[in-house]
């Protein structure tokens, strides 16, 4: 049974469809219902970052129409813009998930580790932290 969690919205950052695909089951999985956005696009970040509170899964290498150089330059950009929505950078790079958490990153996890329940307790962590 998934943990139900107070974050109700969850953004998928600069991934292509088949990663994409996995990380809506292991956001499912870990966090139940809850409303799952695809963002490949700067038009569609800033309609995300507009709302409230929220979590984004934010790759290092950006796929889509984006103006930040990488992952880690939007997750800097993003929480200068809105204090409320927290992100997790998805890398195998160590070098990479700790420029991410320097910039006010969550702490996040590798495209290879996706579906584990380390995965799962990140989320989880990441959903009770912006439960507050």
């Amino acid at each position: 049974m998934p943990h139900q969690a107070a974050i109700k919205r969850v953004a998928l950052v600069g991934h292509c469809g088949p990663d994409m695909s996995y990380l809506i089951l292991a956001v499912k999985k870990a966090l139940g219902d809850v409303q799952i956005d695809r963002v490949n696009s700067d038009a569609a970040l800033q309609q995300f970052l507009q709302g409230e509170t929220g979590l984004m899964l934010v790759n290092r290498a950006l796929d889509g129409d984006f103006a930040a150089e990488g992952g880690v330059d939007l997750i800097a950009t993003a929480s200068r813009a809105n204090p409320l929505v927290k992100s997790i950078l998805i890398s195998n790079y160590e070098d990479a998930q700790a420029a991410a958490v320097q910039v006010g990153a969550l702490p996040g996890f590798g495209k290879r580790d996706i579906g584990s329940p380390a995965v799962q307790q990140i989320l989880q962590s990441a959903a009770a932290e912006l439960a507050g």
